[in-house]
C-alpha cells in the first residue's frame, strides 16, 4: 500500500501537528478571519469547507493575508471541478467525505488529499487512490474503539478521524493511534458565522493543551 512521493508531506504535517481546523461558515467574511485567527494562534493546518459562503474567494484571501508556506486546504472536494477550483486558489491540499473523482483530479494536479473513508472497503480504496492519509468519517459512528480495530488489519493506514471531535476525544483518538484529529465546530463554534474570534482563540489554546 504506496502513499505517492507527492504526498509525503501532508502526512508529515499531520504527524507532527496532530490537529486539522475545518472551516465552515455562512459569512466569507468571517470565515477568512476565522482562518487567519486560527493559524496566528498556533494551528498550522486549516481545512476551508467548500460549503462555505464564497468557499474559493475564502481560501484565496487567507493565502494572500497568511503567505505560500501556510498550510490552507479545500475540503468537501466531492469532484473533479472541485478539485481543480481549490488548485487555482492555492489550496495545499485537498479533504474529501469519501473516494470519487476529485480524489483522482487531486492526484492527477499532485495537490496531496485526505480522503474520507469509513469501512475496511472504503479504506482500501483510499489507499490504493494514493491518499495521503485517511480521514476516518464519521468518526462518531464507531469512536476510538472502531479506529484500534480498523487499525489492526491497516497497521501502516494513517488514520485521521473527524466527525464529532471534541477536545477529550481528539486525545483518545491519539492515543489509539490516529496520526492526527479534524475539528470542525467543537473548535471553530460561531466564529466562521460572526462570531467571538476572542472565544477562537481560547478554544484553539484548550485543543492545543489536549493534544500536547
Amino acid at each position: 500500500m504506496g502513499w505517492q512521493d507527492g504526498q509525503v508531506d501532508l502526512r508529515r504535517l499531520l504527524e507532527k501537528h496532530r490537529l486539522v481546523a475545518i472551516v465552515r461558515g455562512r459569512d466569507a467574511d468571517a470565515a477568512t478571519r476565522s482562518v487567519i485567527a486560527l493559524v496566528e494562534s498556533g494551528i498550522a493546518l486549516v481545512e476551508v469547507s467548500l460549503t462555505t459562503a464564497d468557499a474559493t474567494a475564502v481560501i484565496s484571501r487567507a493565502r494572500a493575508a497568511l503567505g505560500p508556506e501556510a498550510a490552507l486546504g479545500a475540503g468537501t472536494v466531492c469532484t473533479a471541478d472541485d478539485a481543480r477550483a481549490a488548485a487555482d486558489v492555492g489550496a495545499s491540499f485537498v479533504v474529501t467525505p469519501g473516494y470519487g473523482p476529485g480524489v483522482e483530479e487531486a492526484a492527477r494536479l499532485r495537490l496531496p488529499s485526505l480522503v474520507g473513508a469509513l469501512s475496511p472497503t472504503e479504506v482500501i480504496s483510499a489507499a490504493a487512490g494514493g491518499a495521503a492519509a485517511v480521514k476516518l468519517f464519521p468518526a462518531s459512528v464507531g469512536g476510538p474503539a472502531y479506529l484500534r480495530a480498523l487499525r489492526d488489519p491497516f497497521p501502516q493506514v494513517p488514520f485521521v478521524p473527524v466527525g464529532g471531535v471534541d477536545a477529550e476525544a481528539a486525545r483518545a483518538y491519539l492515543d489509539a493511534g490516529a496520526i492526527a484529529v479534524g475539528v470542525g465546530s467543537p473548535l471553530l463554534g460561531d466564529a466562521p458565522h460572526g462570531g467571538d474570534l476572542t472565544a477562537l482563540r481560547t478554544r484553539v489554546k484548550v485543543f492545543l493543551d489536549a493534544i500536547a
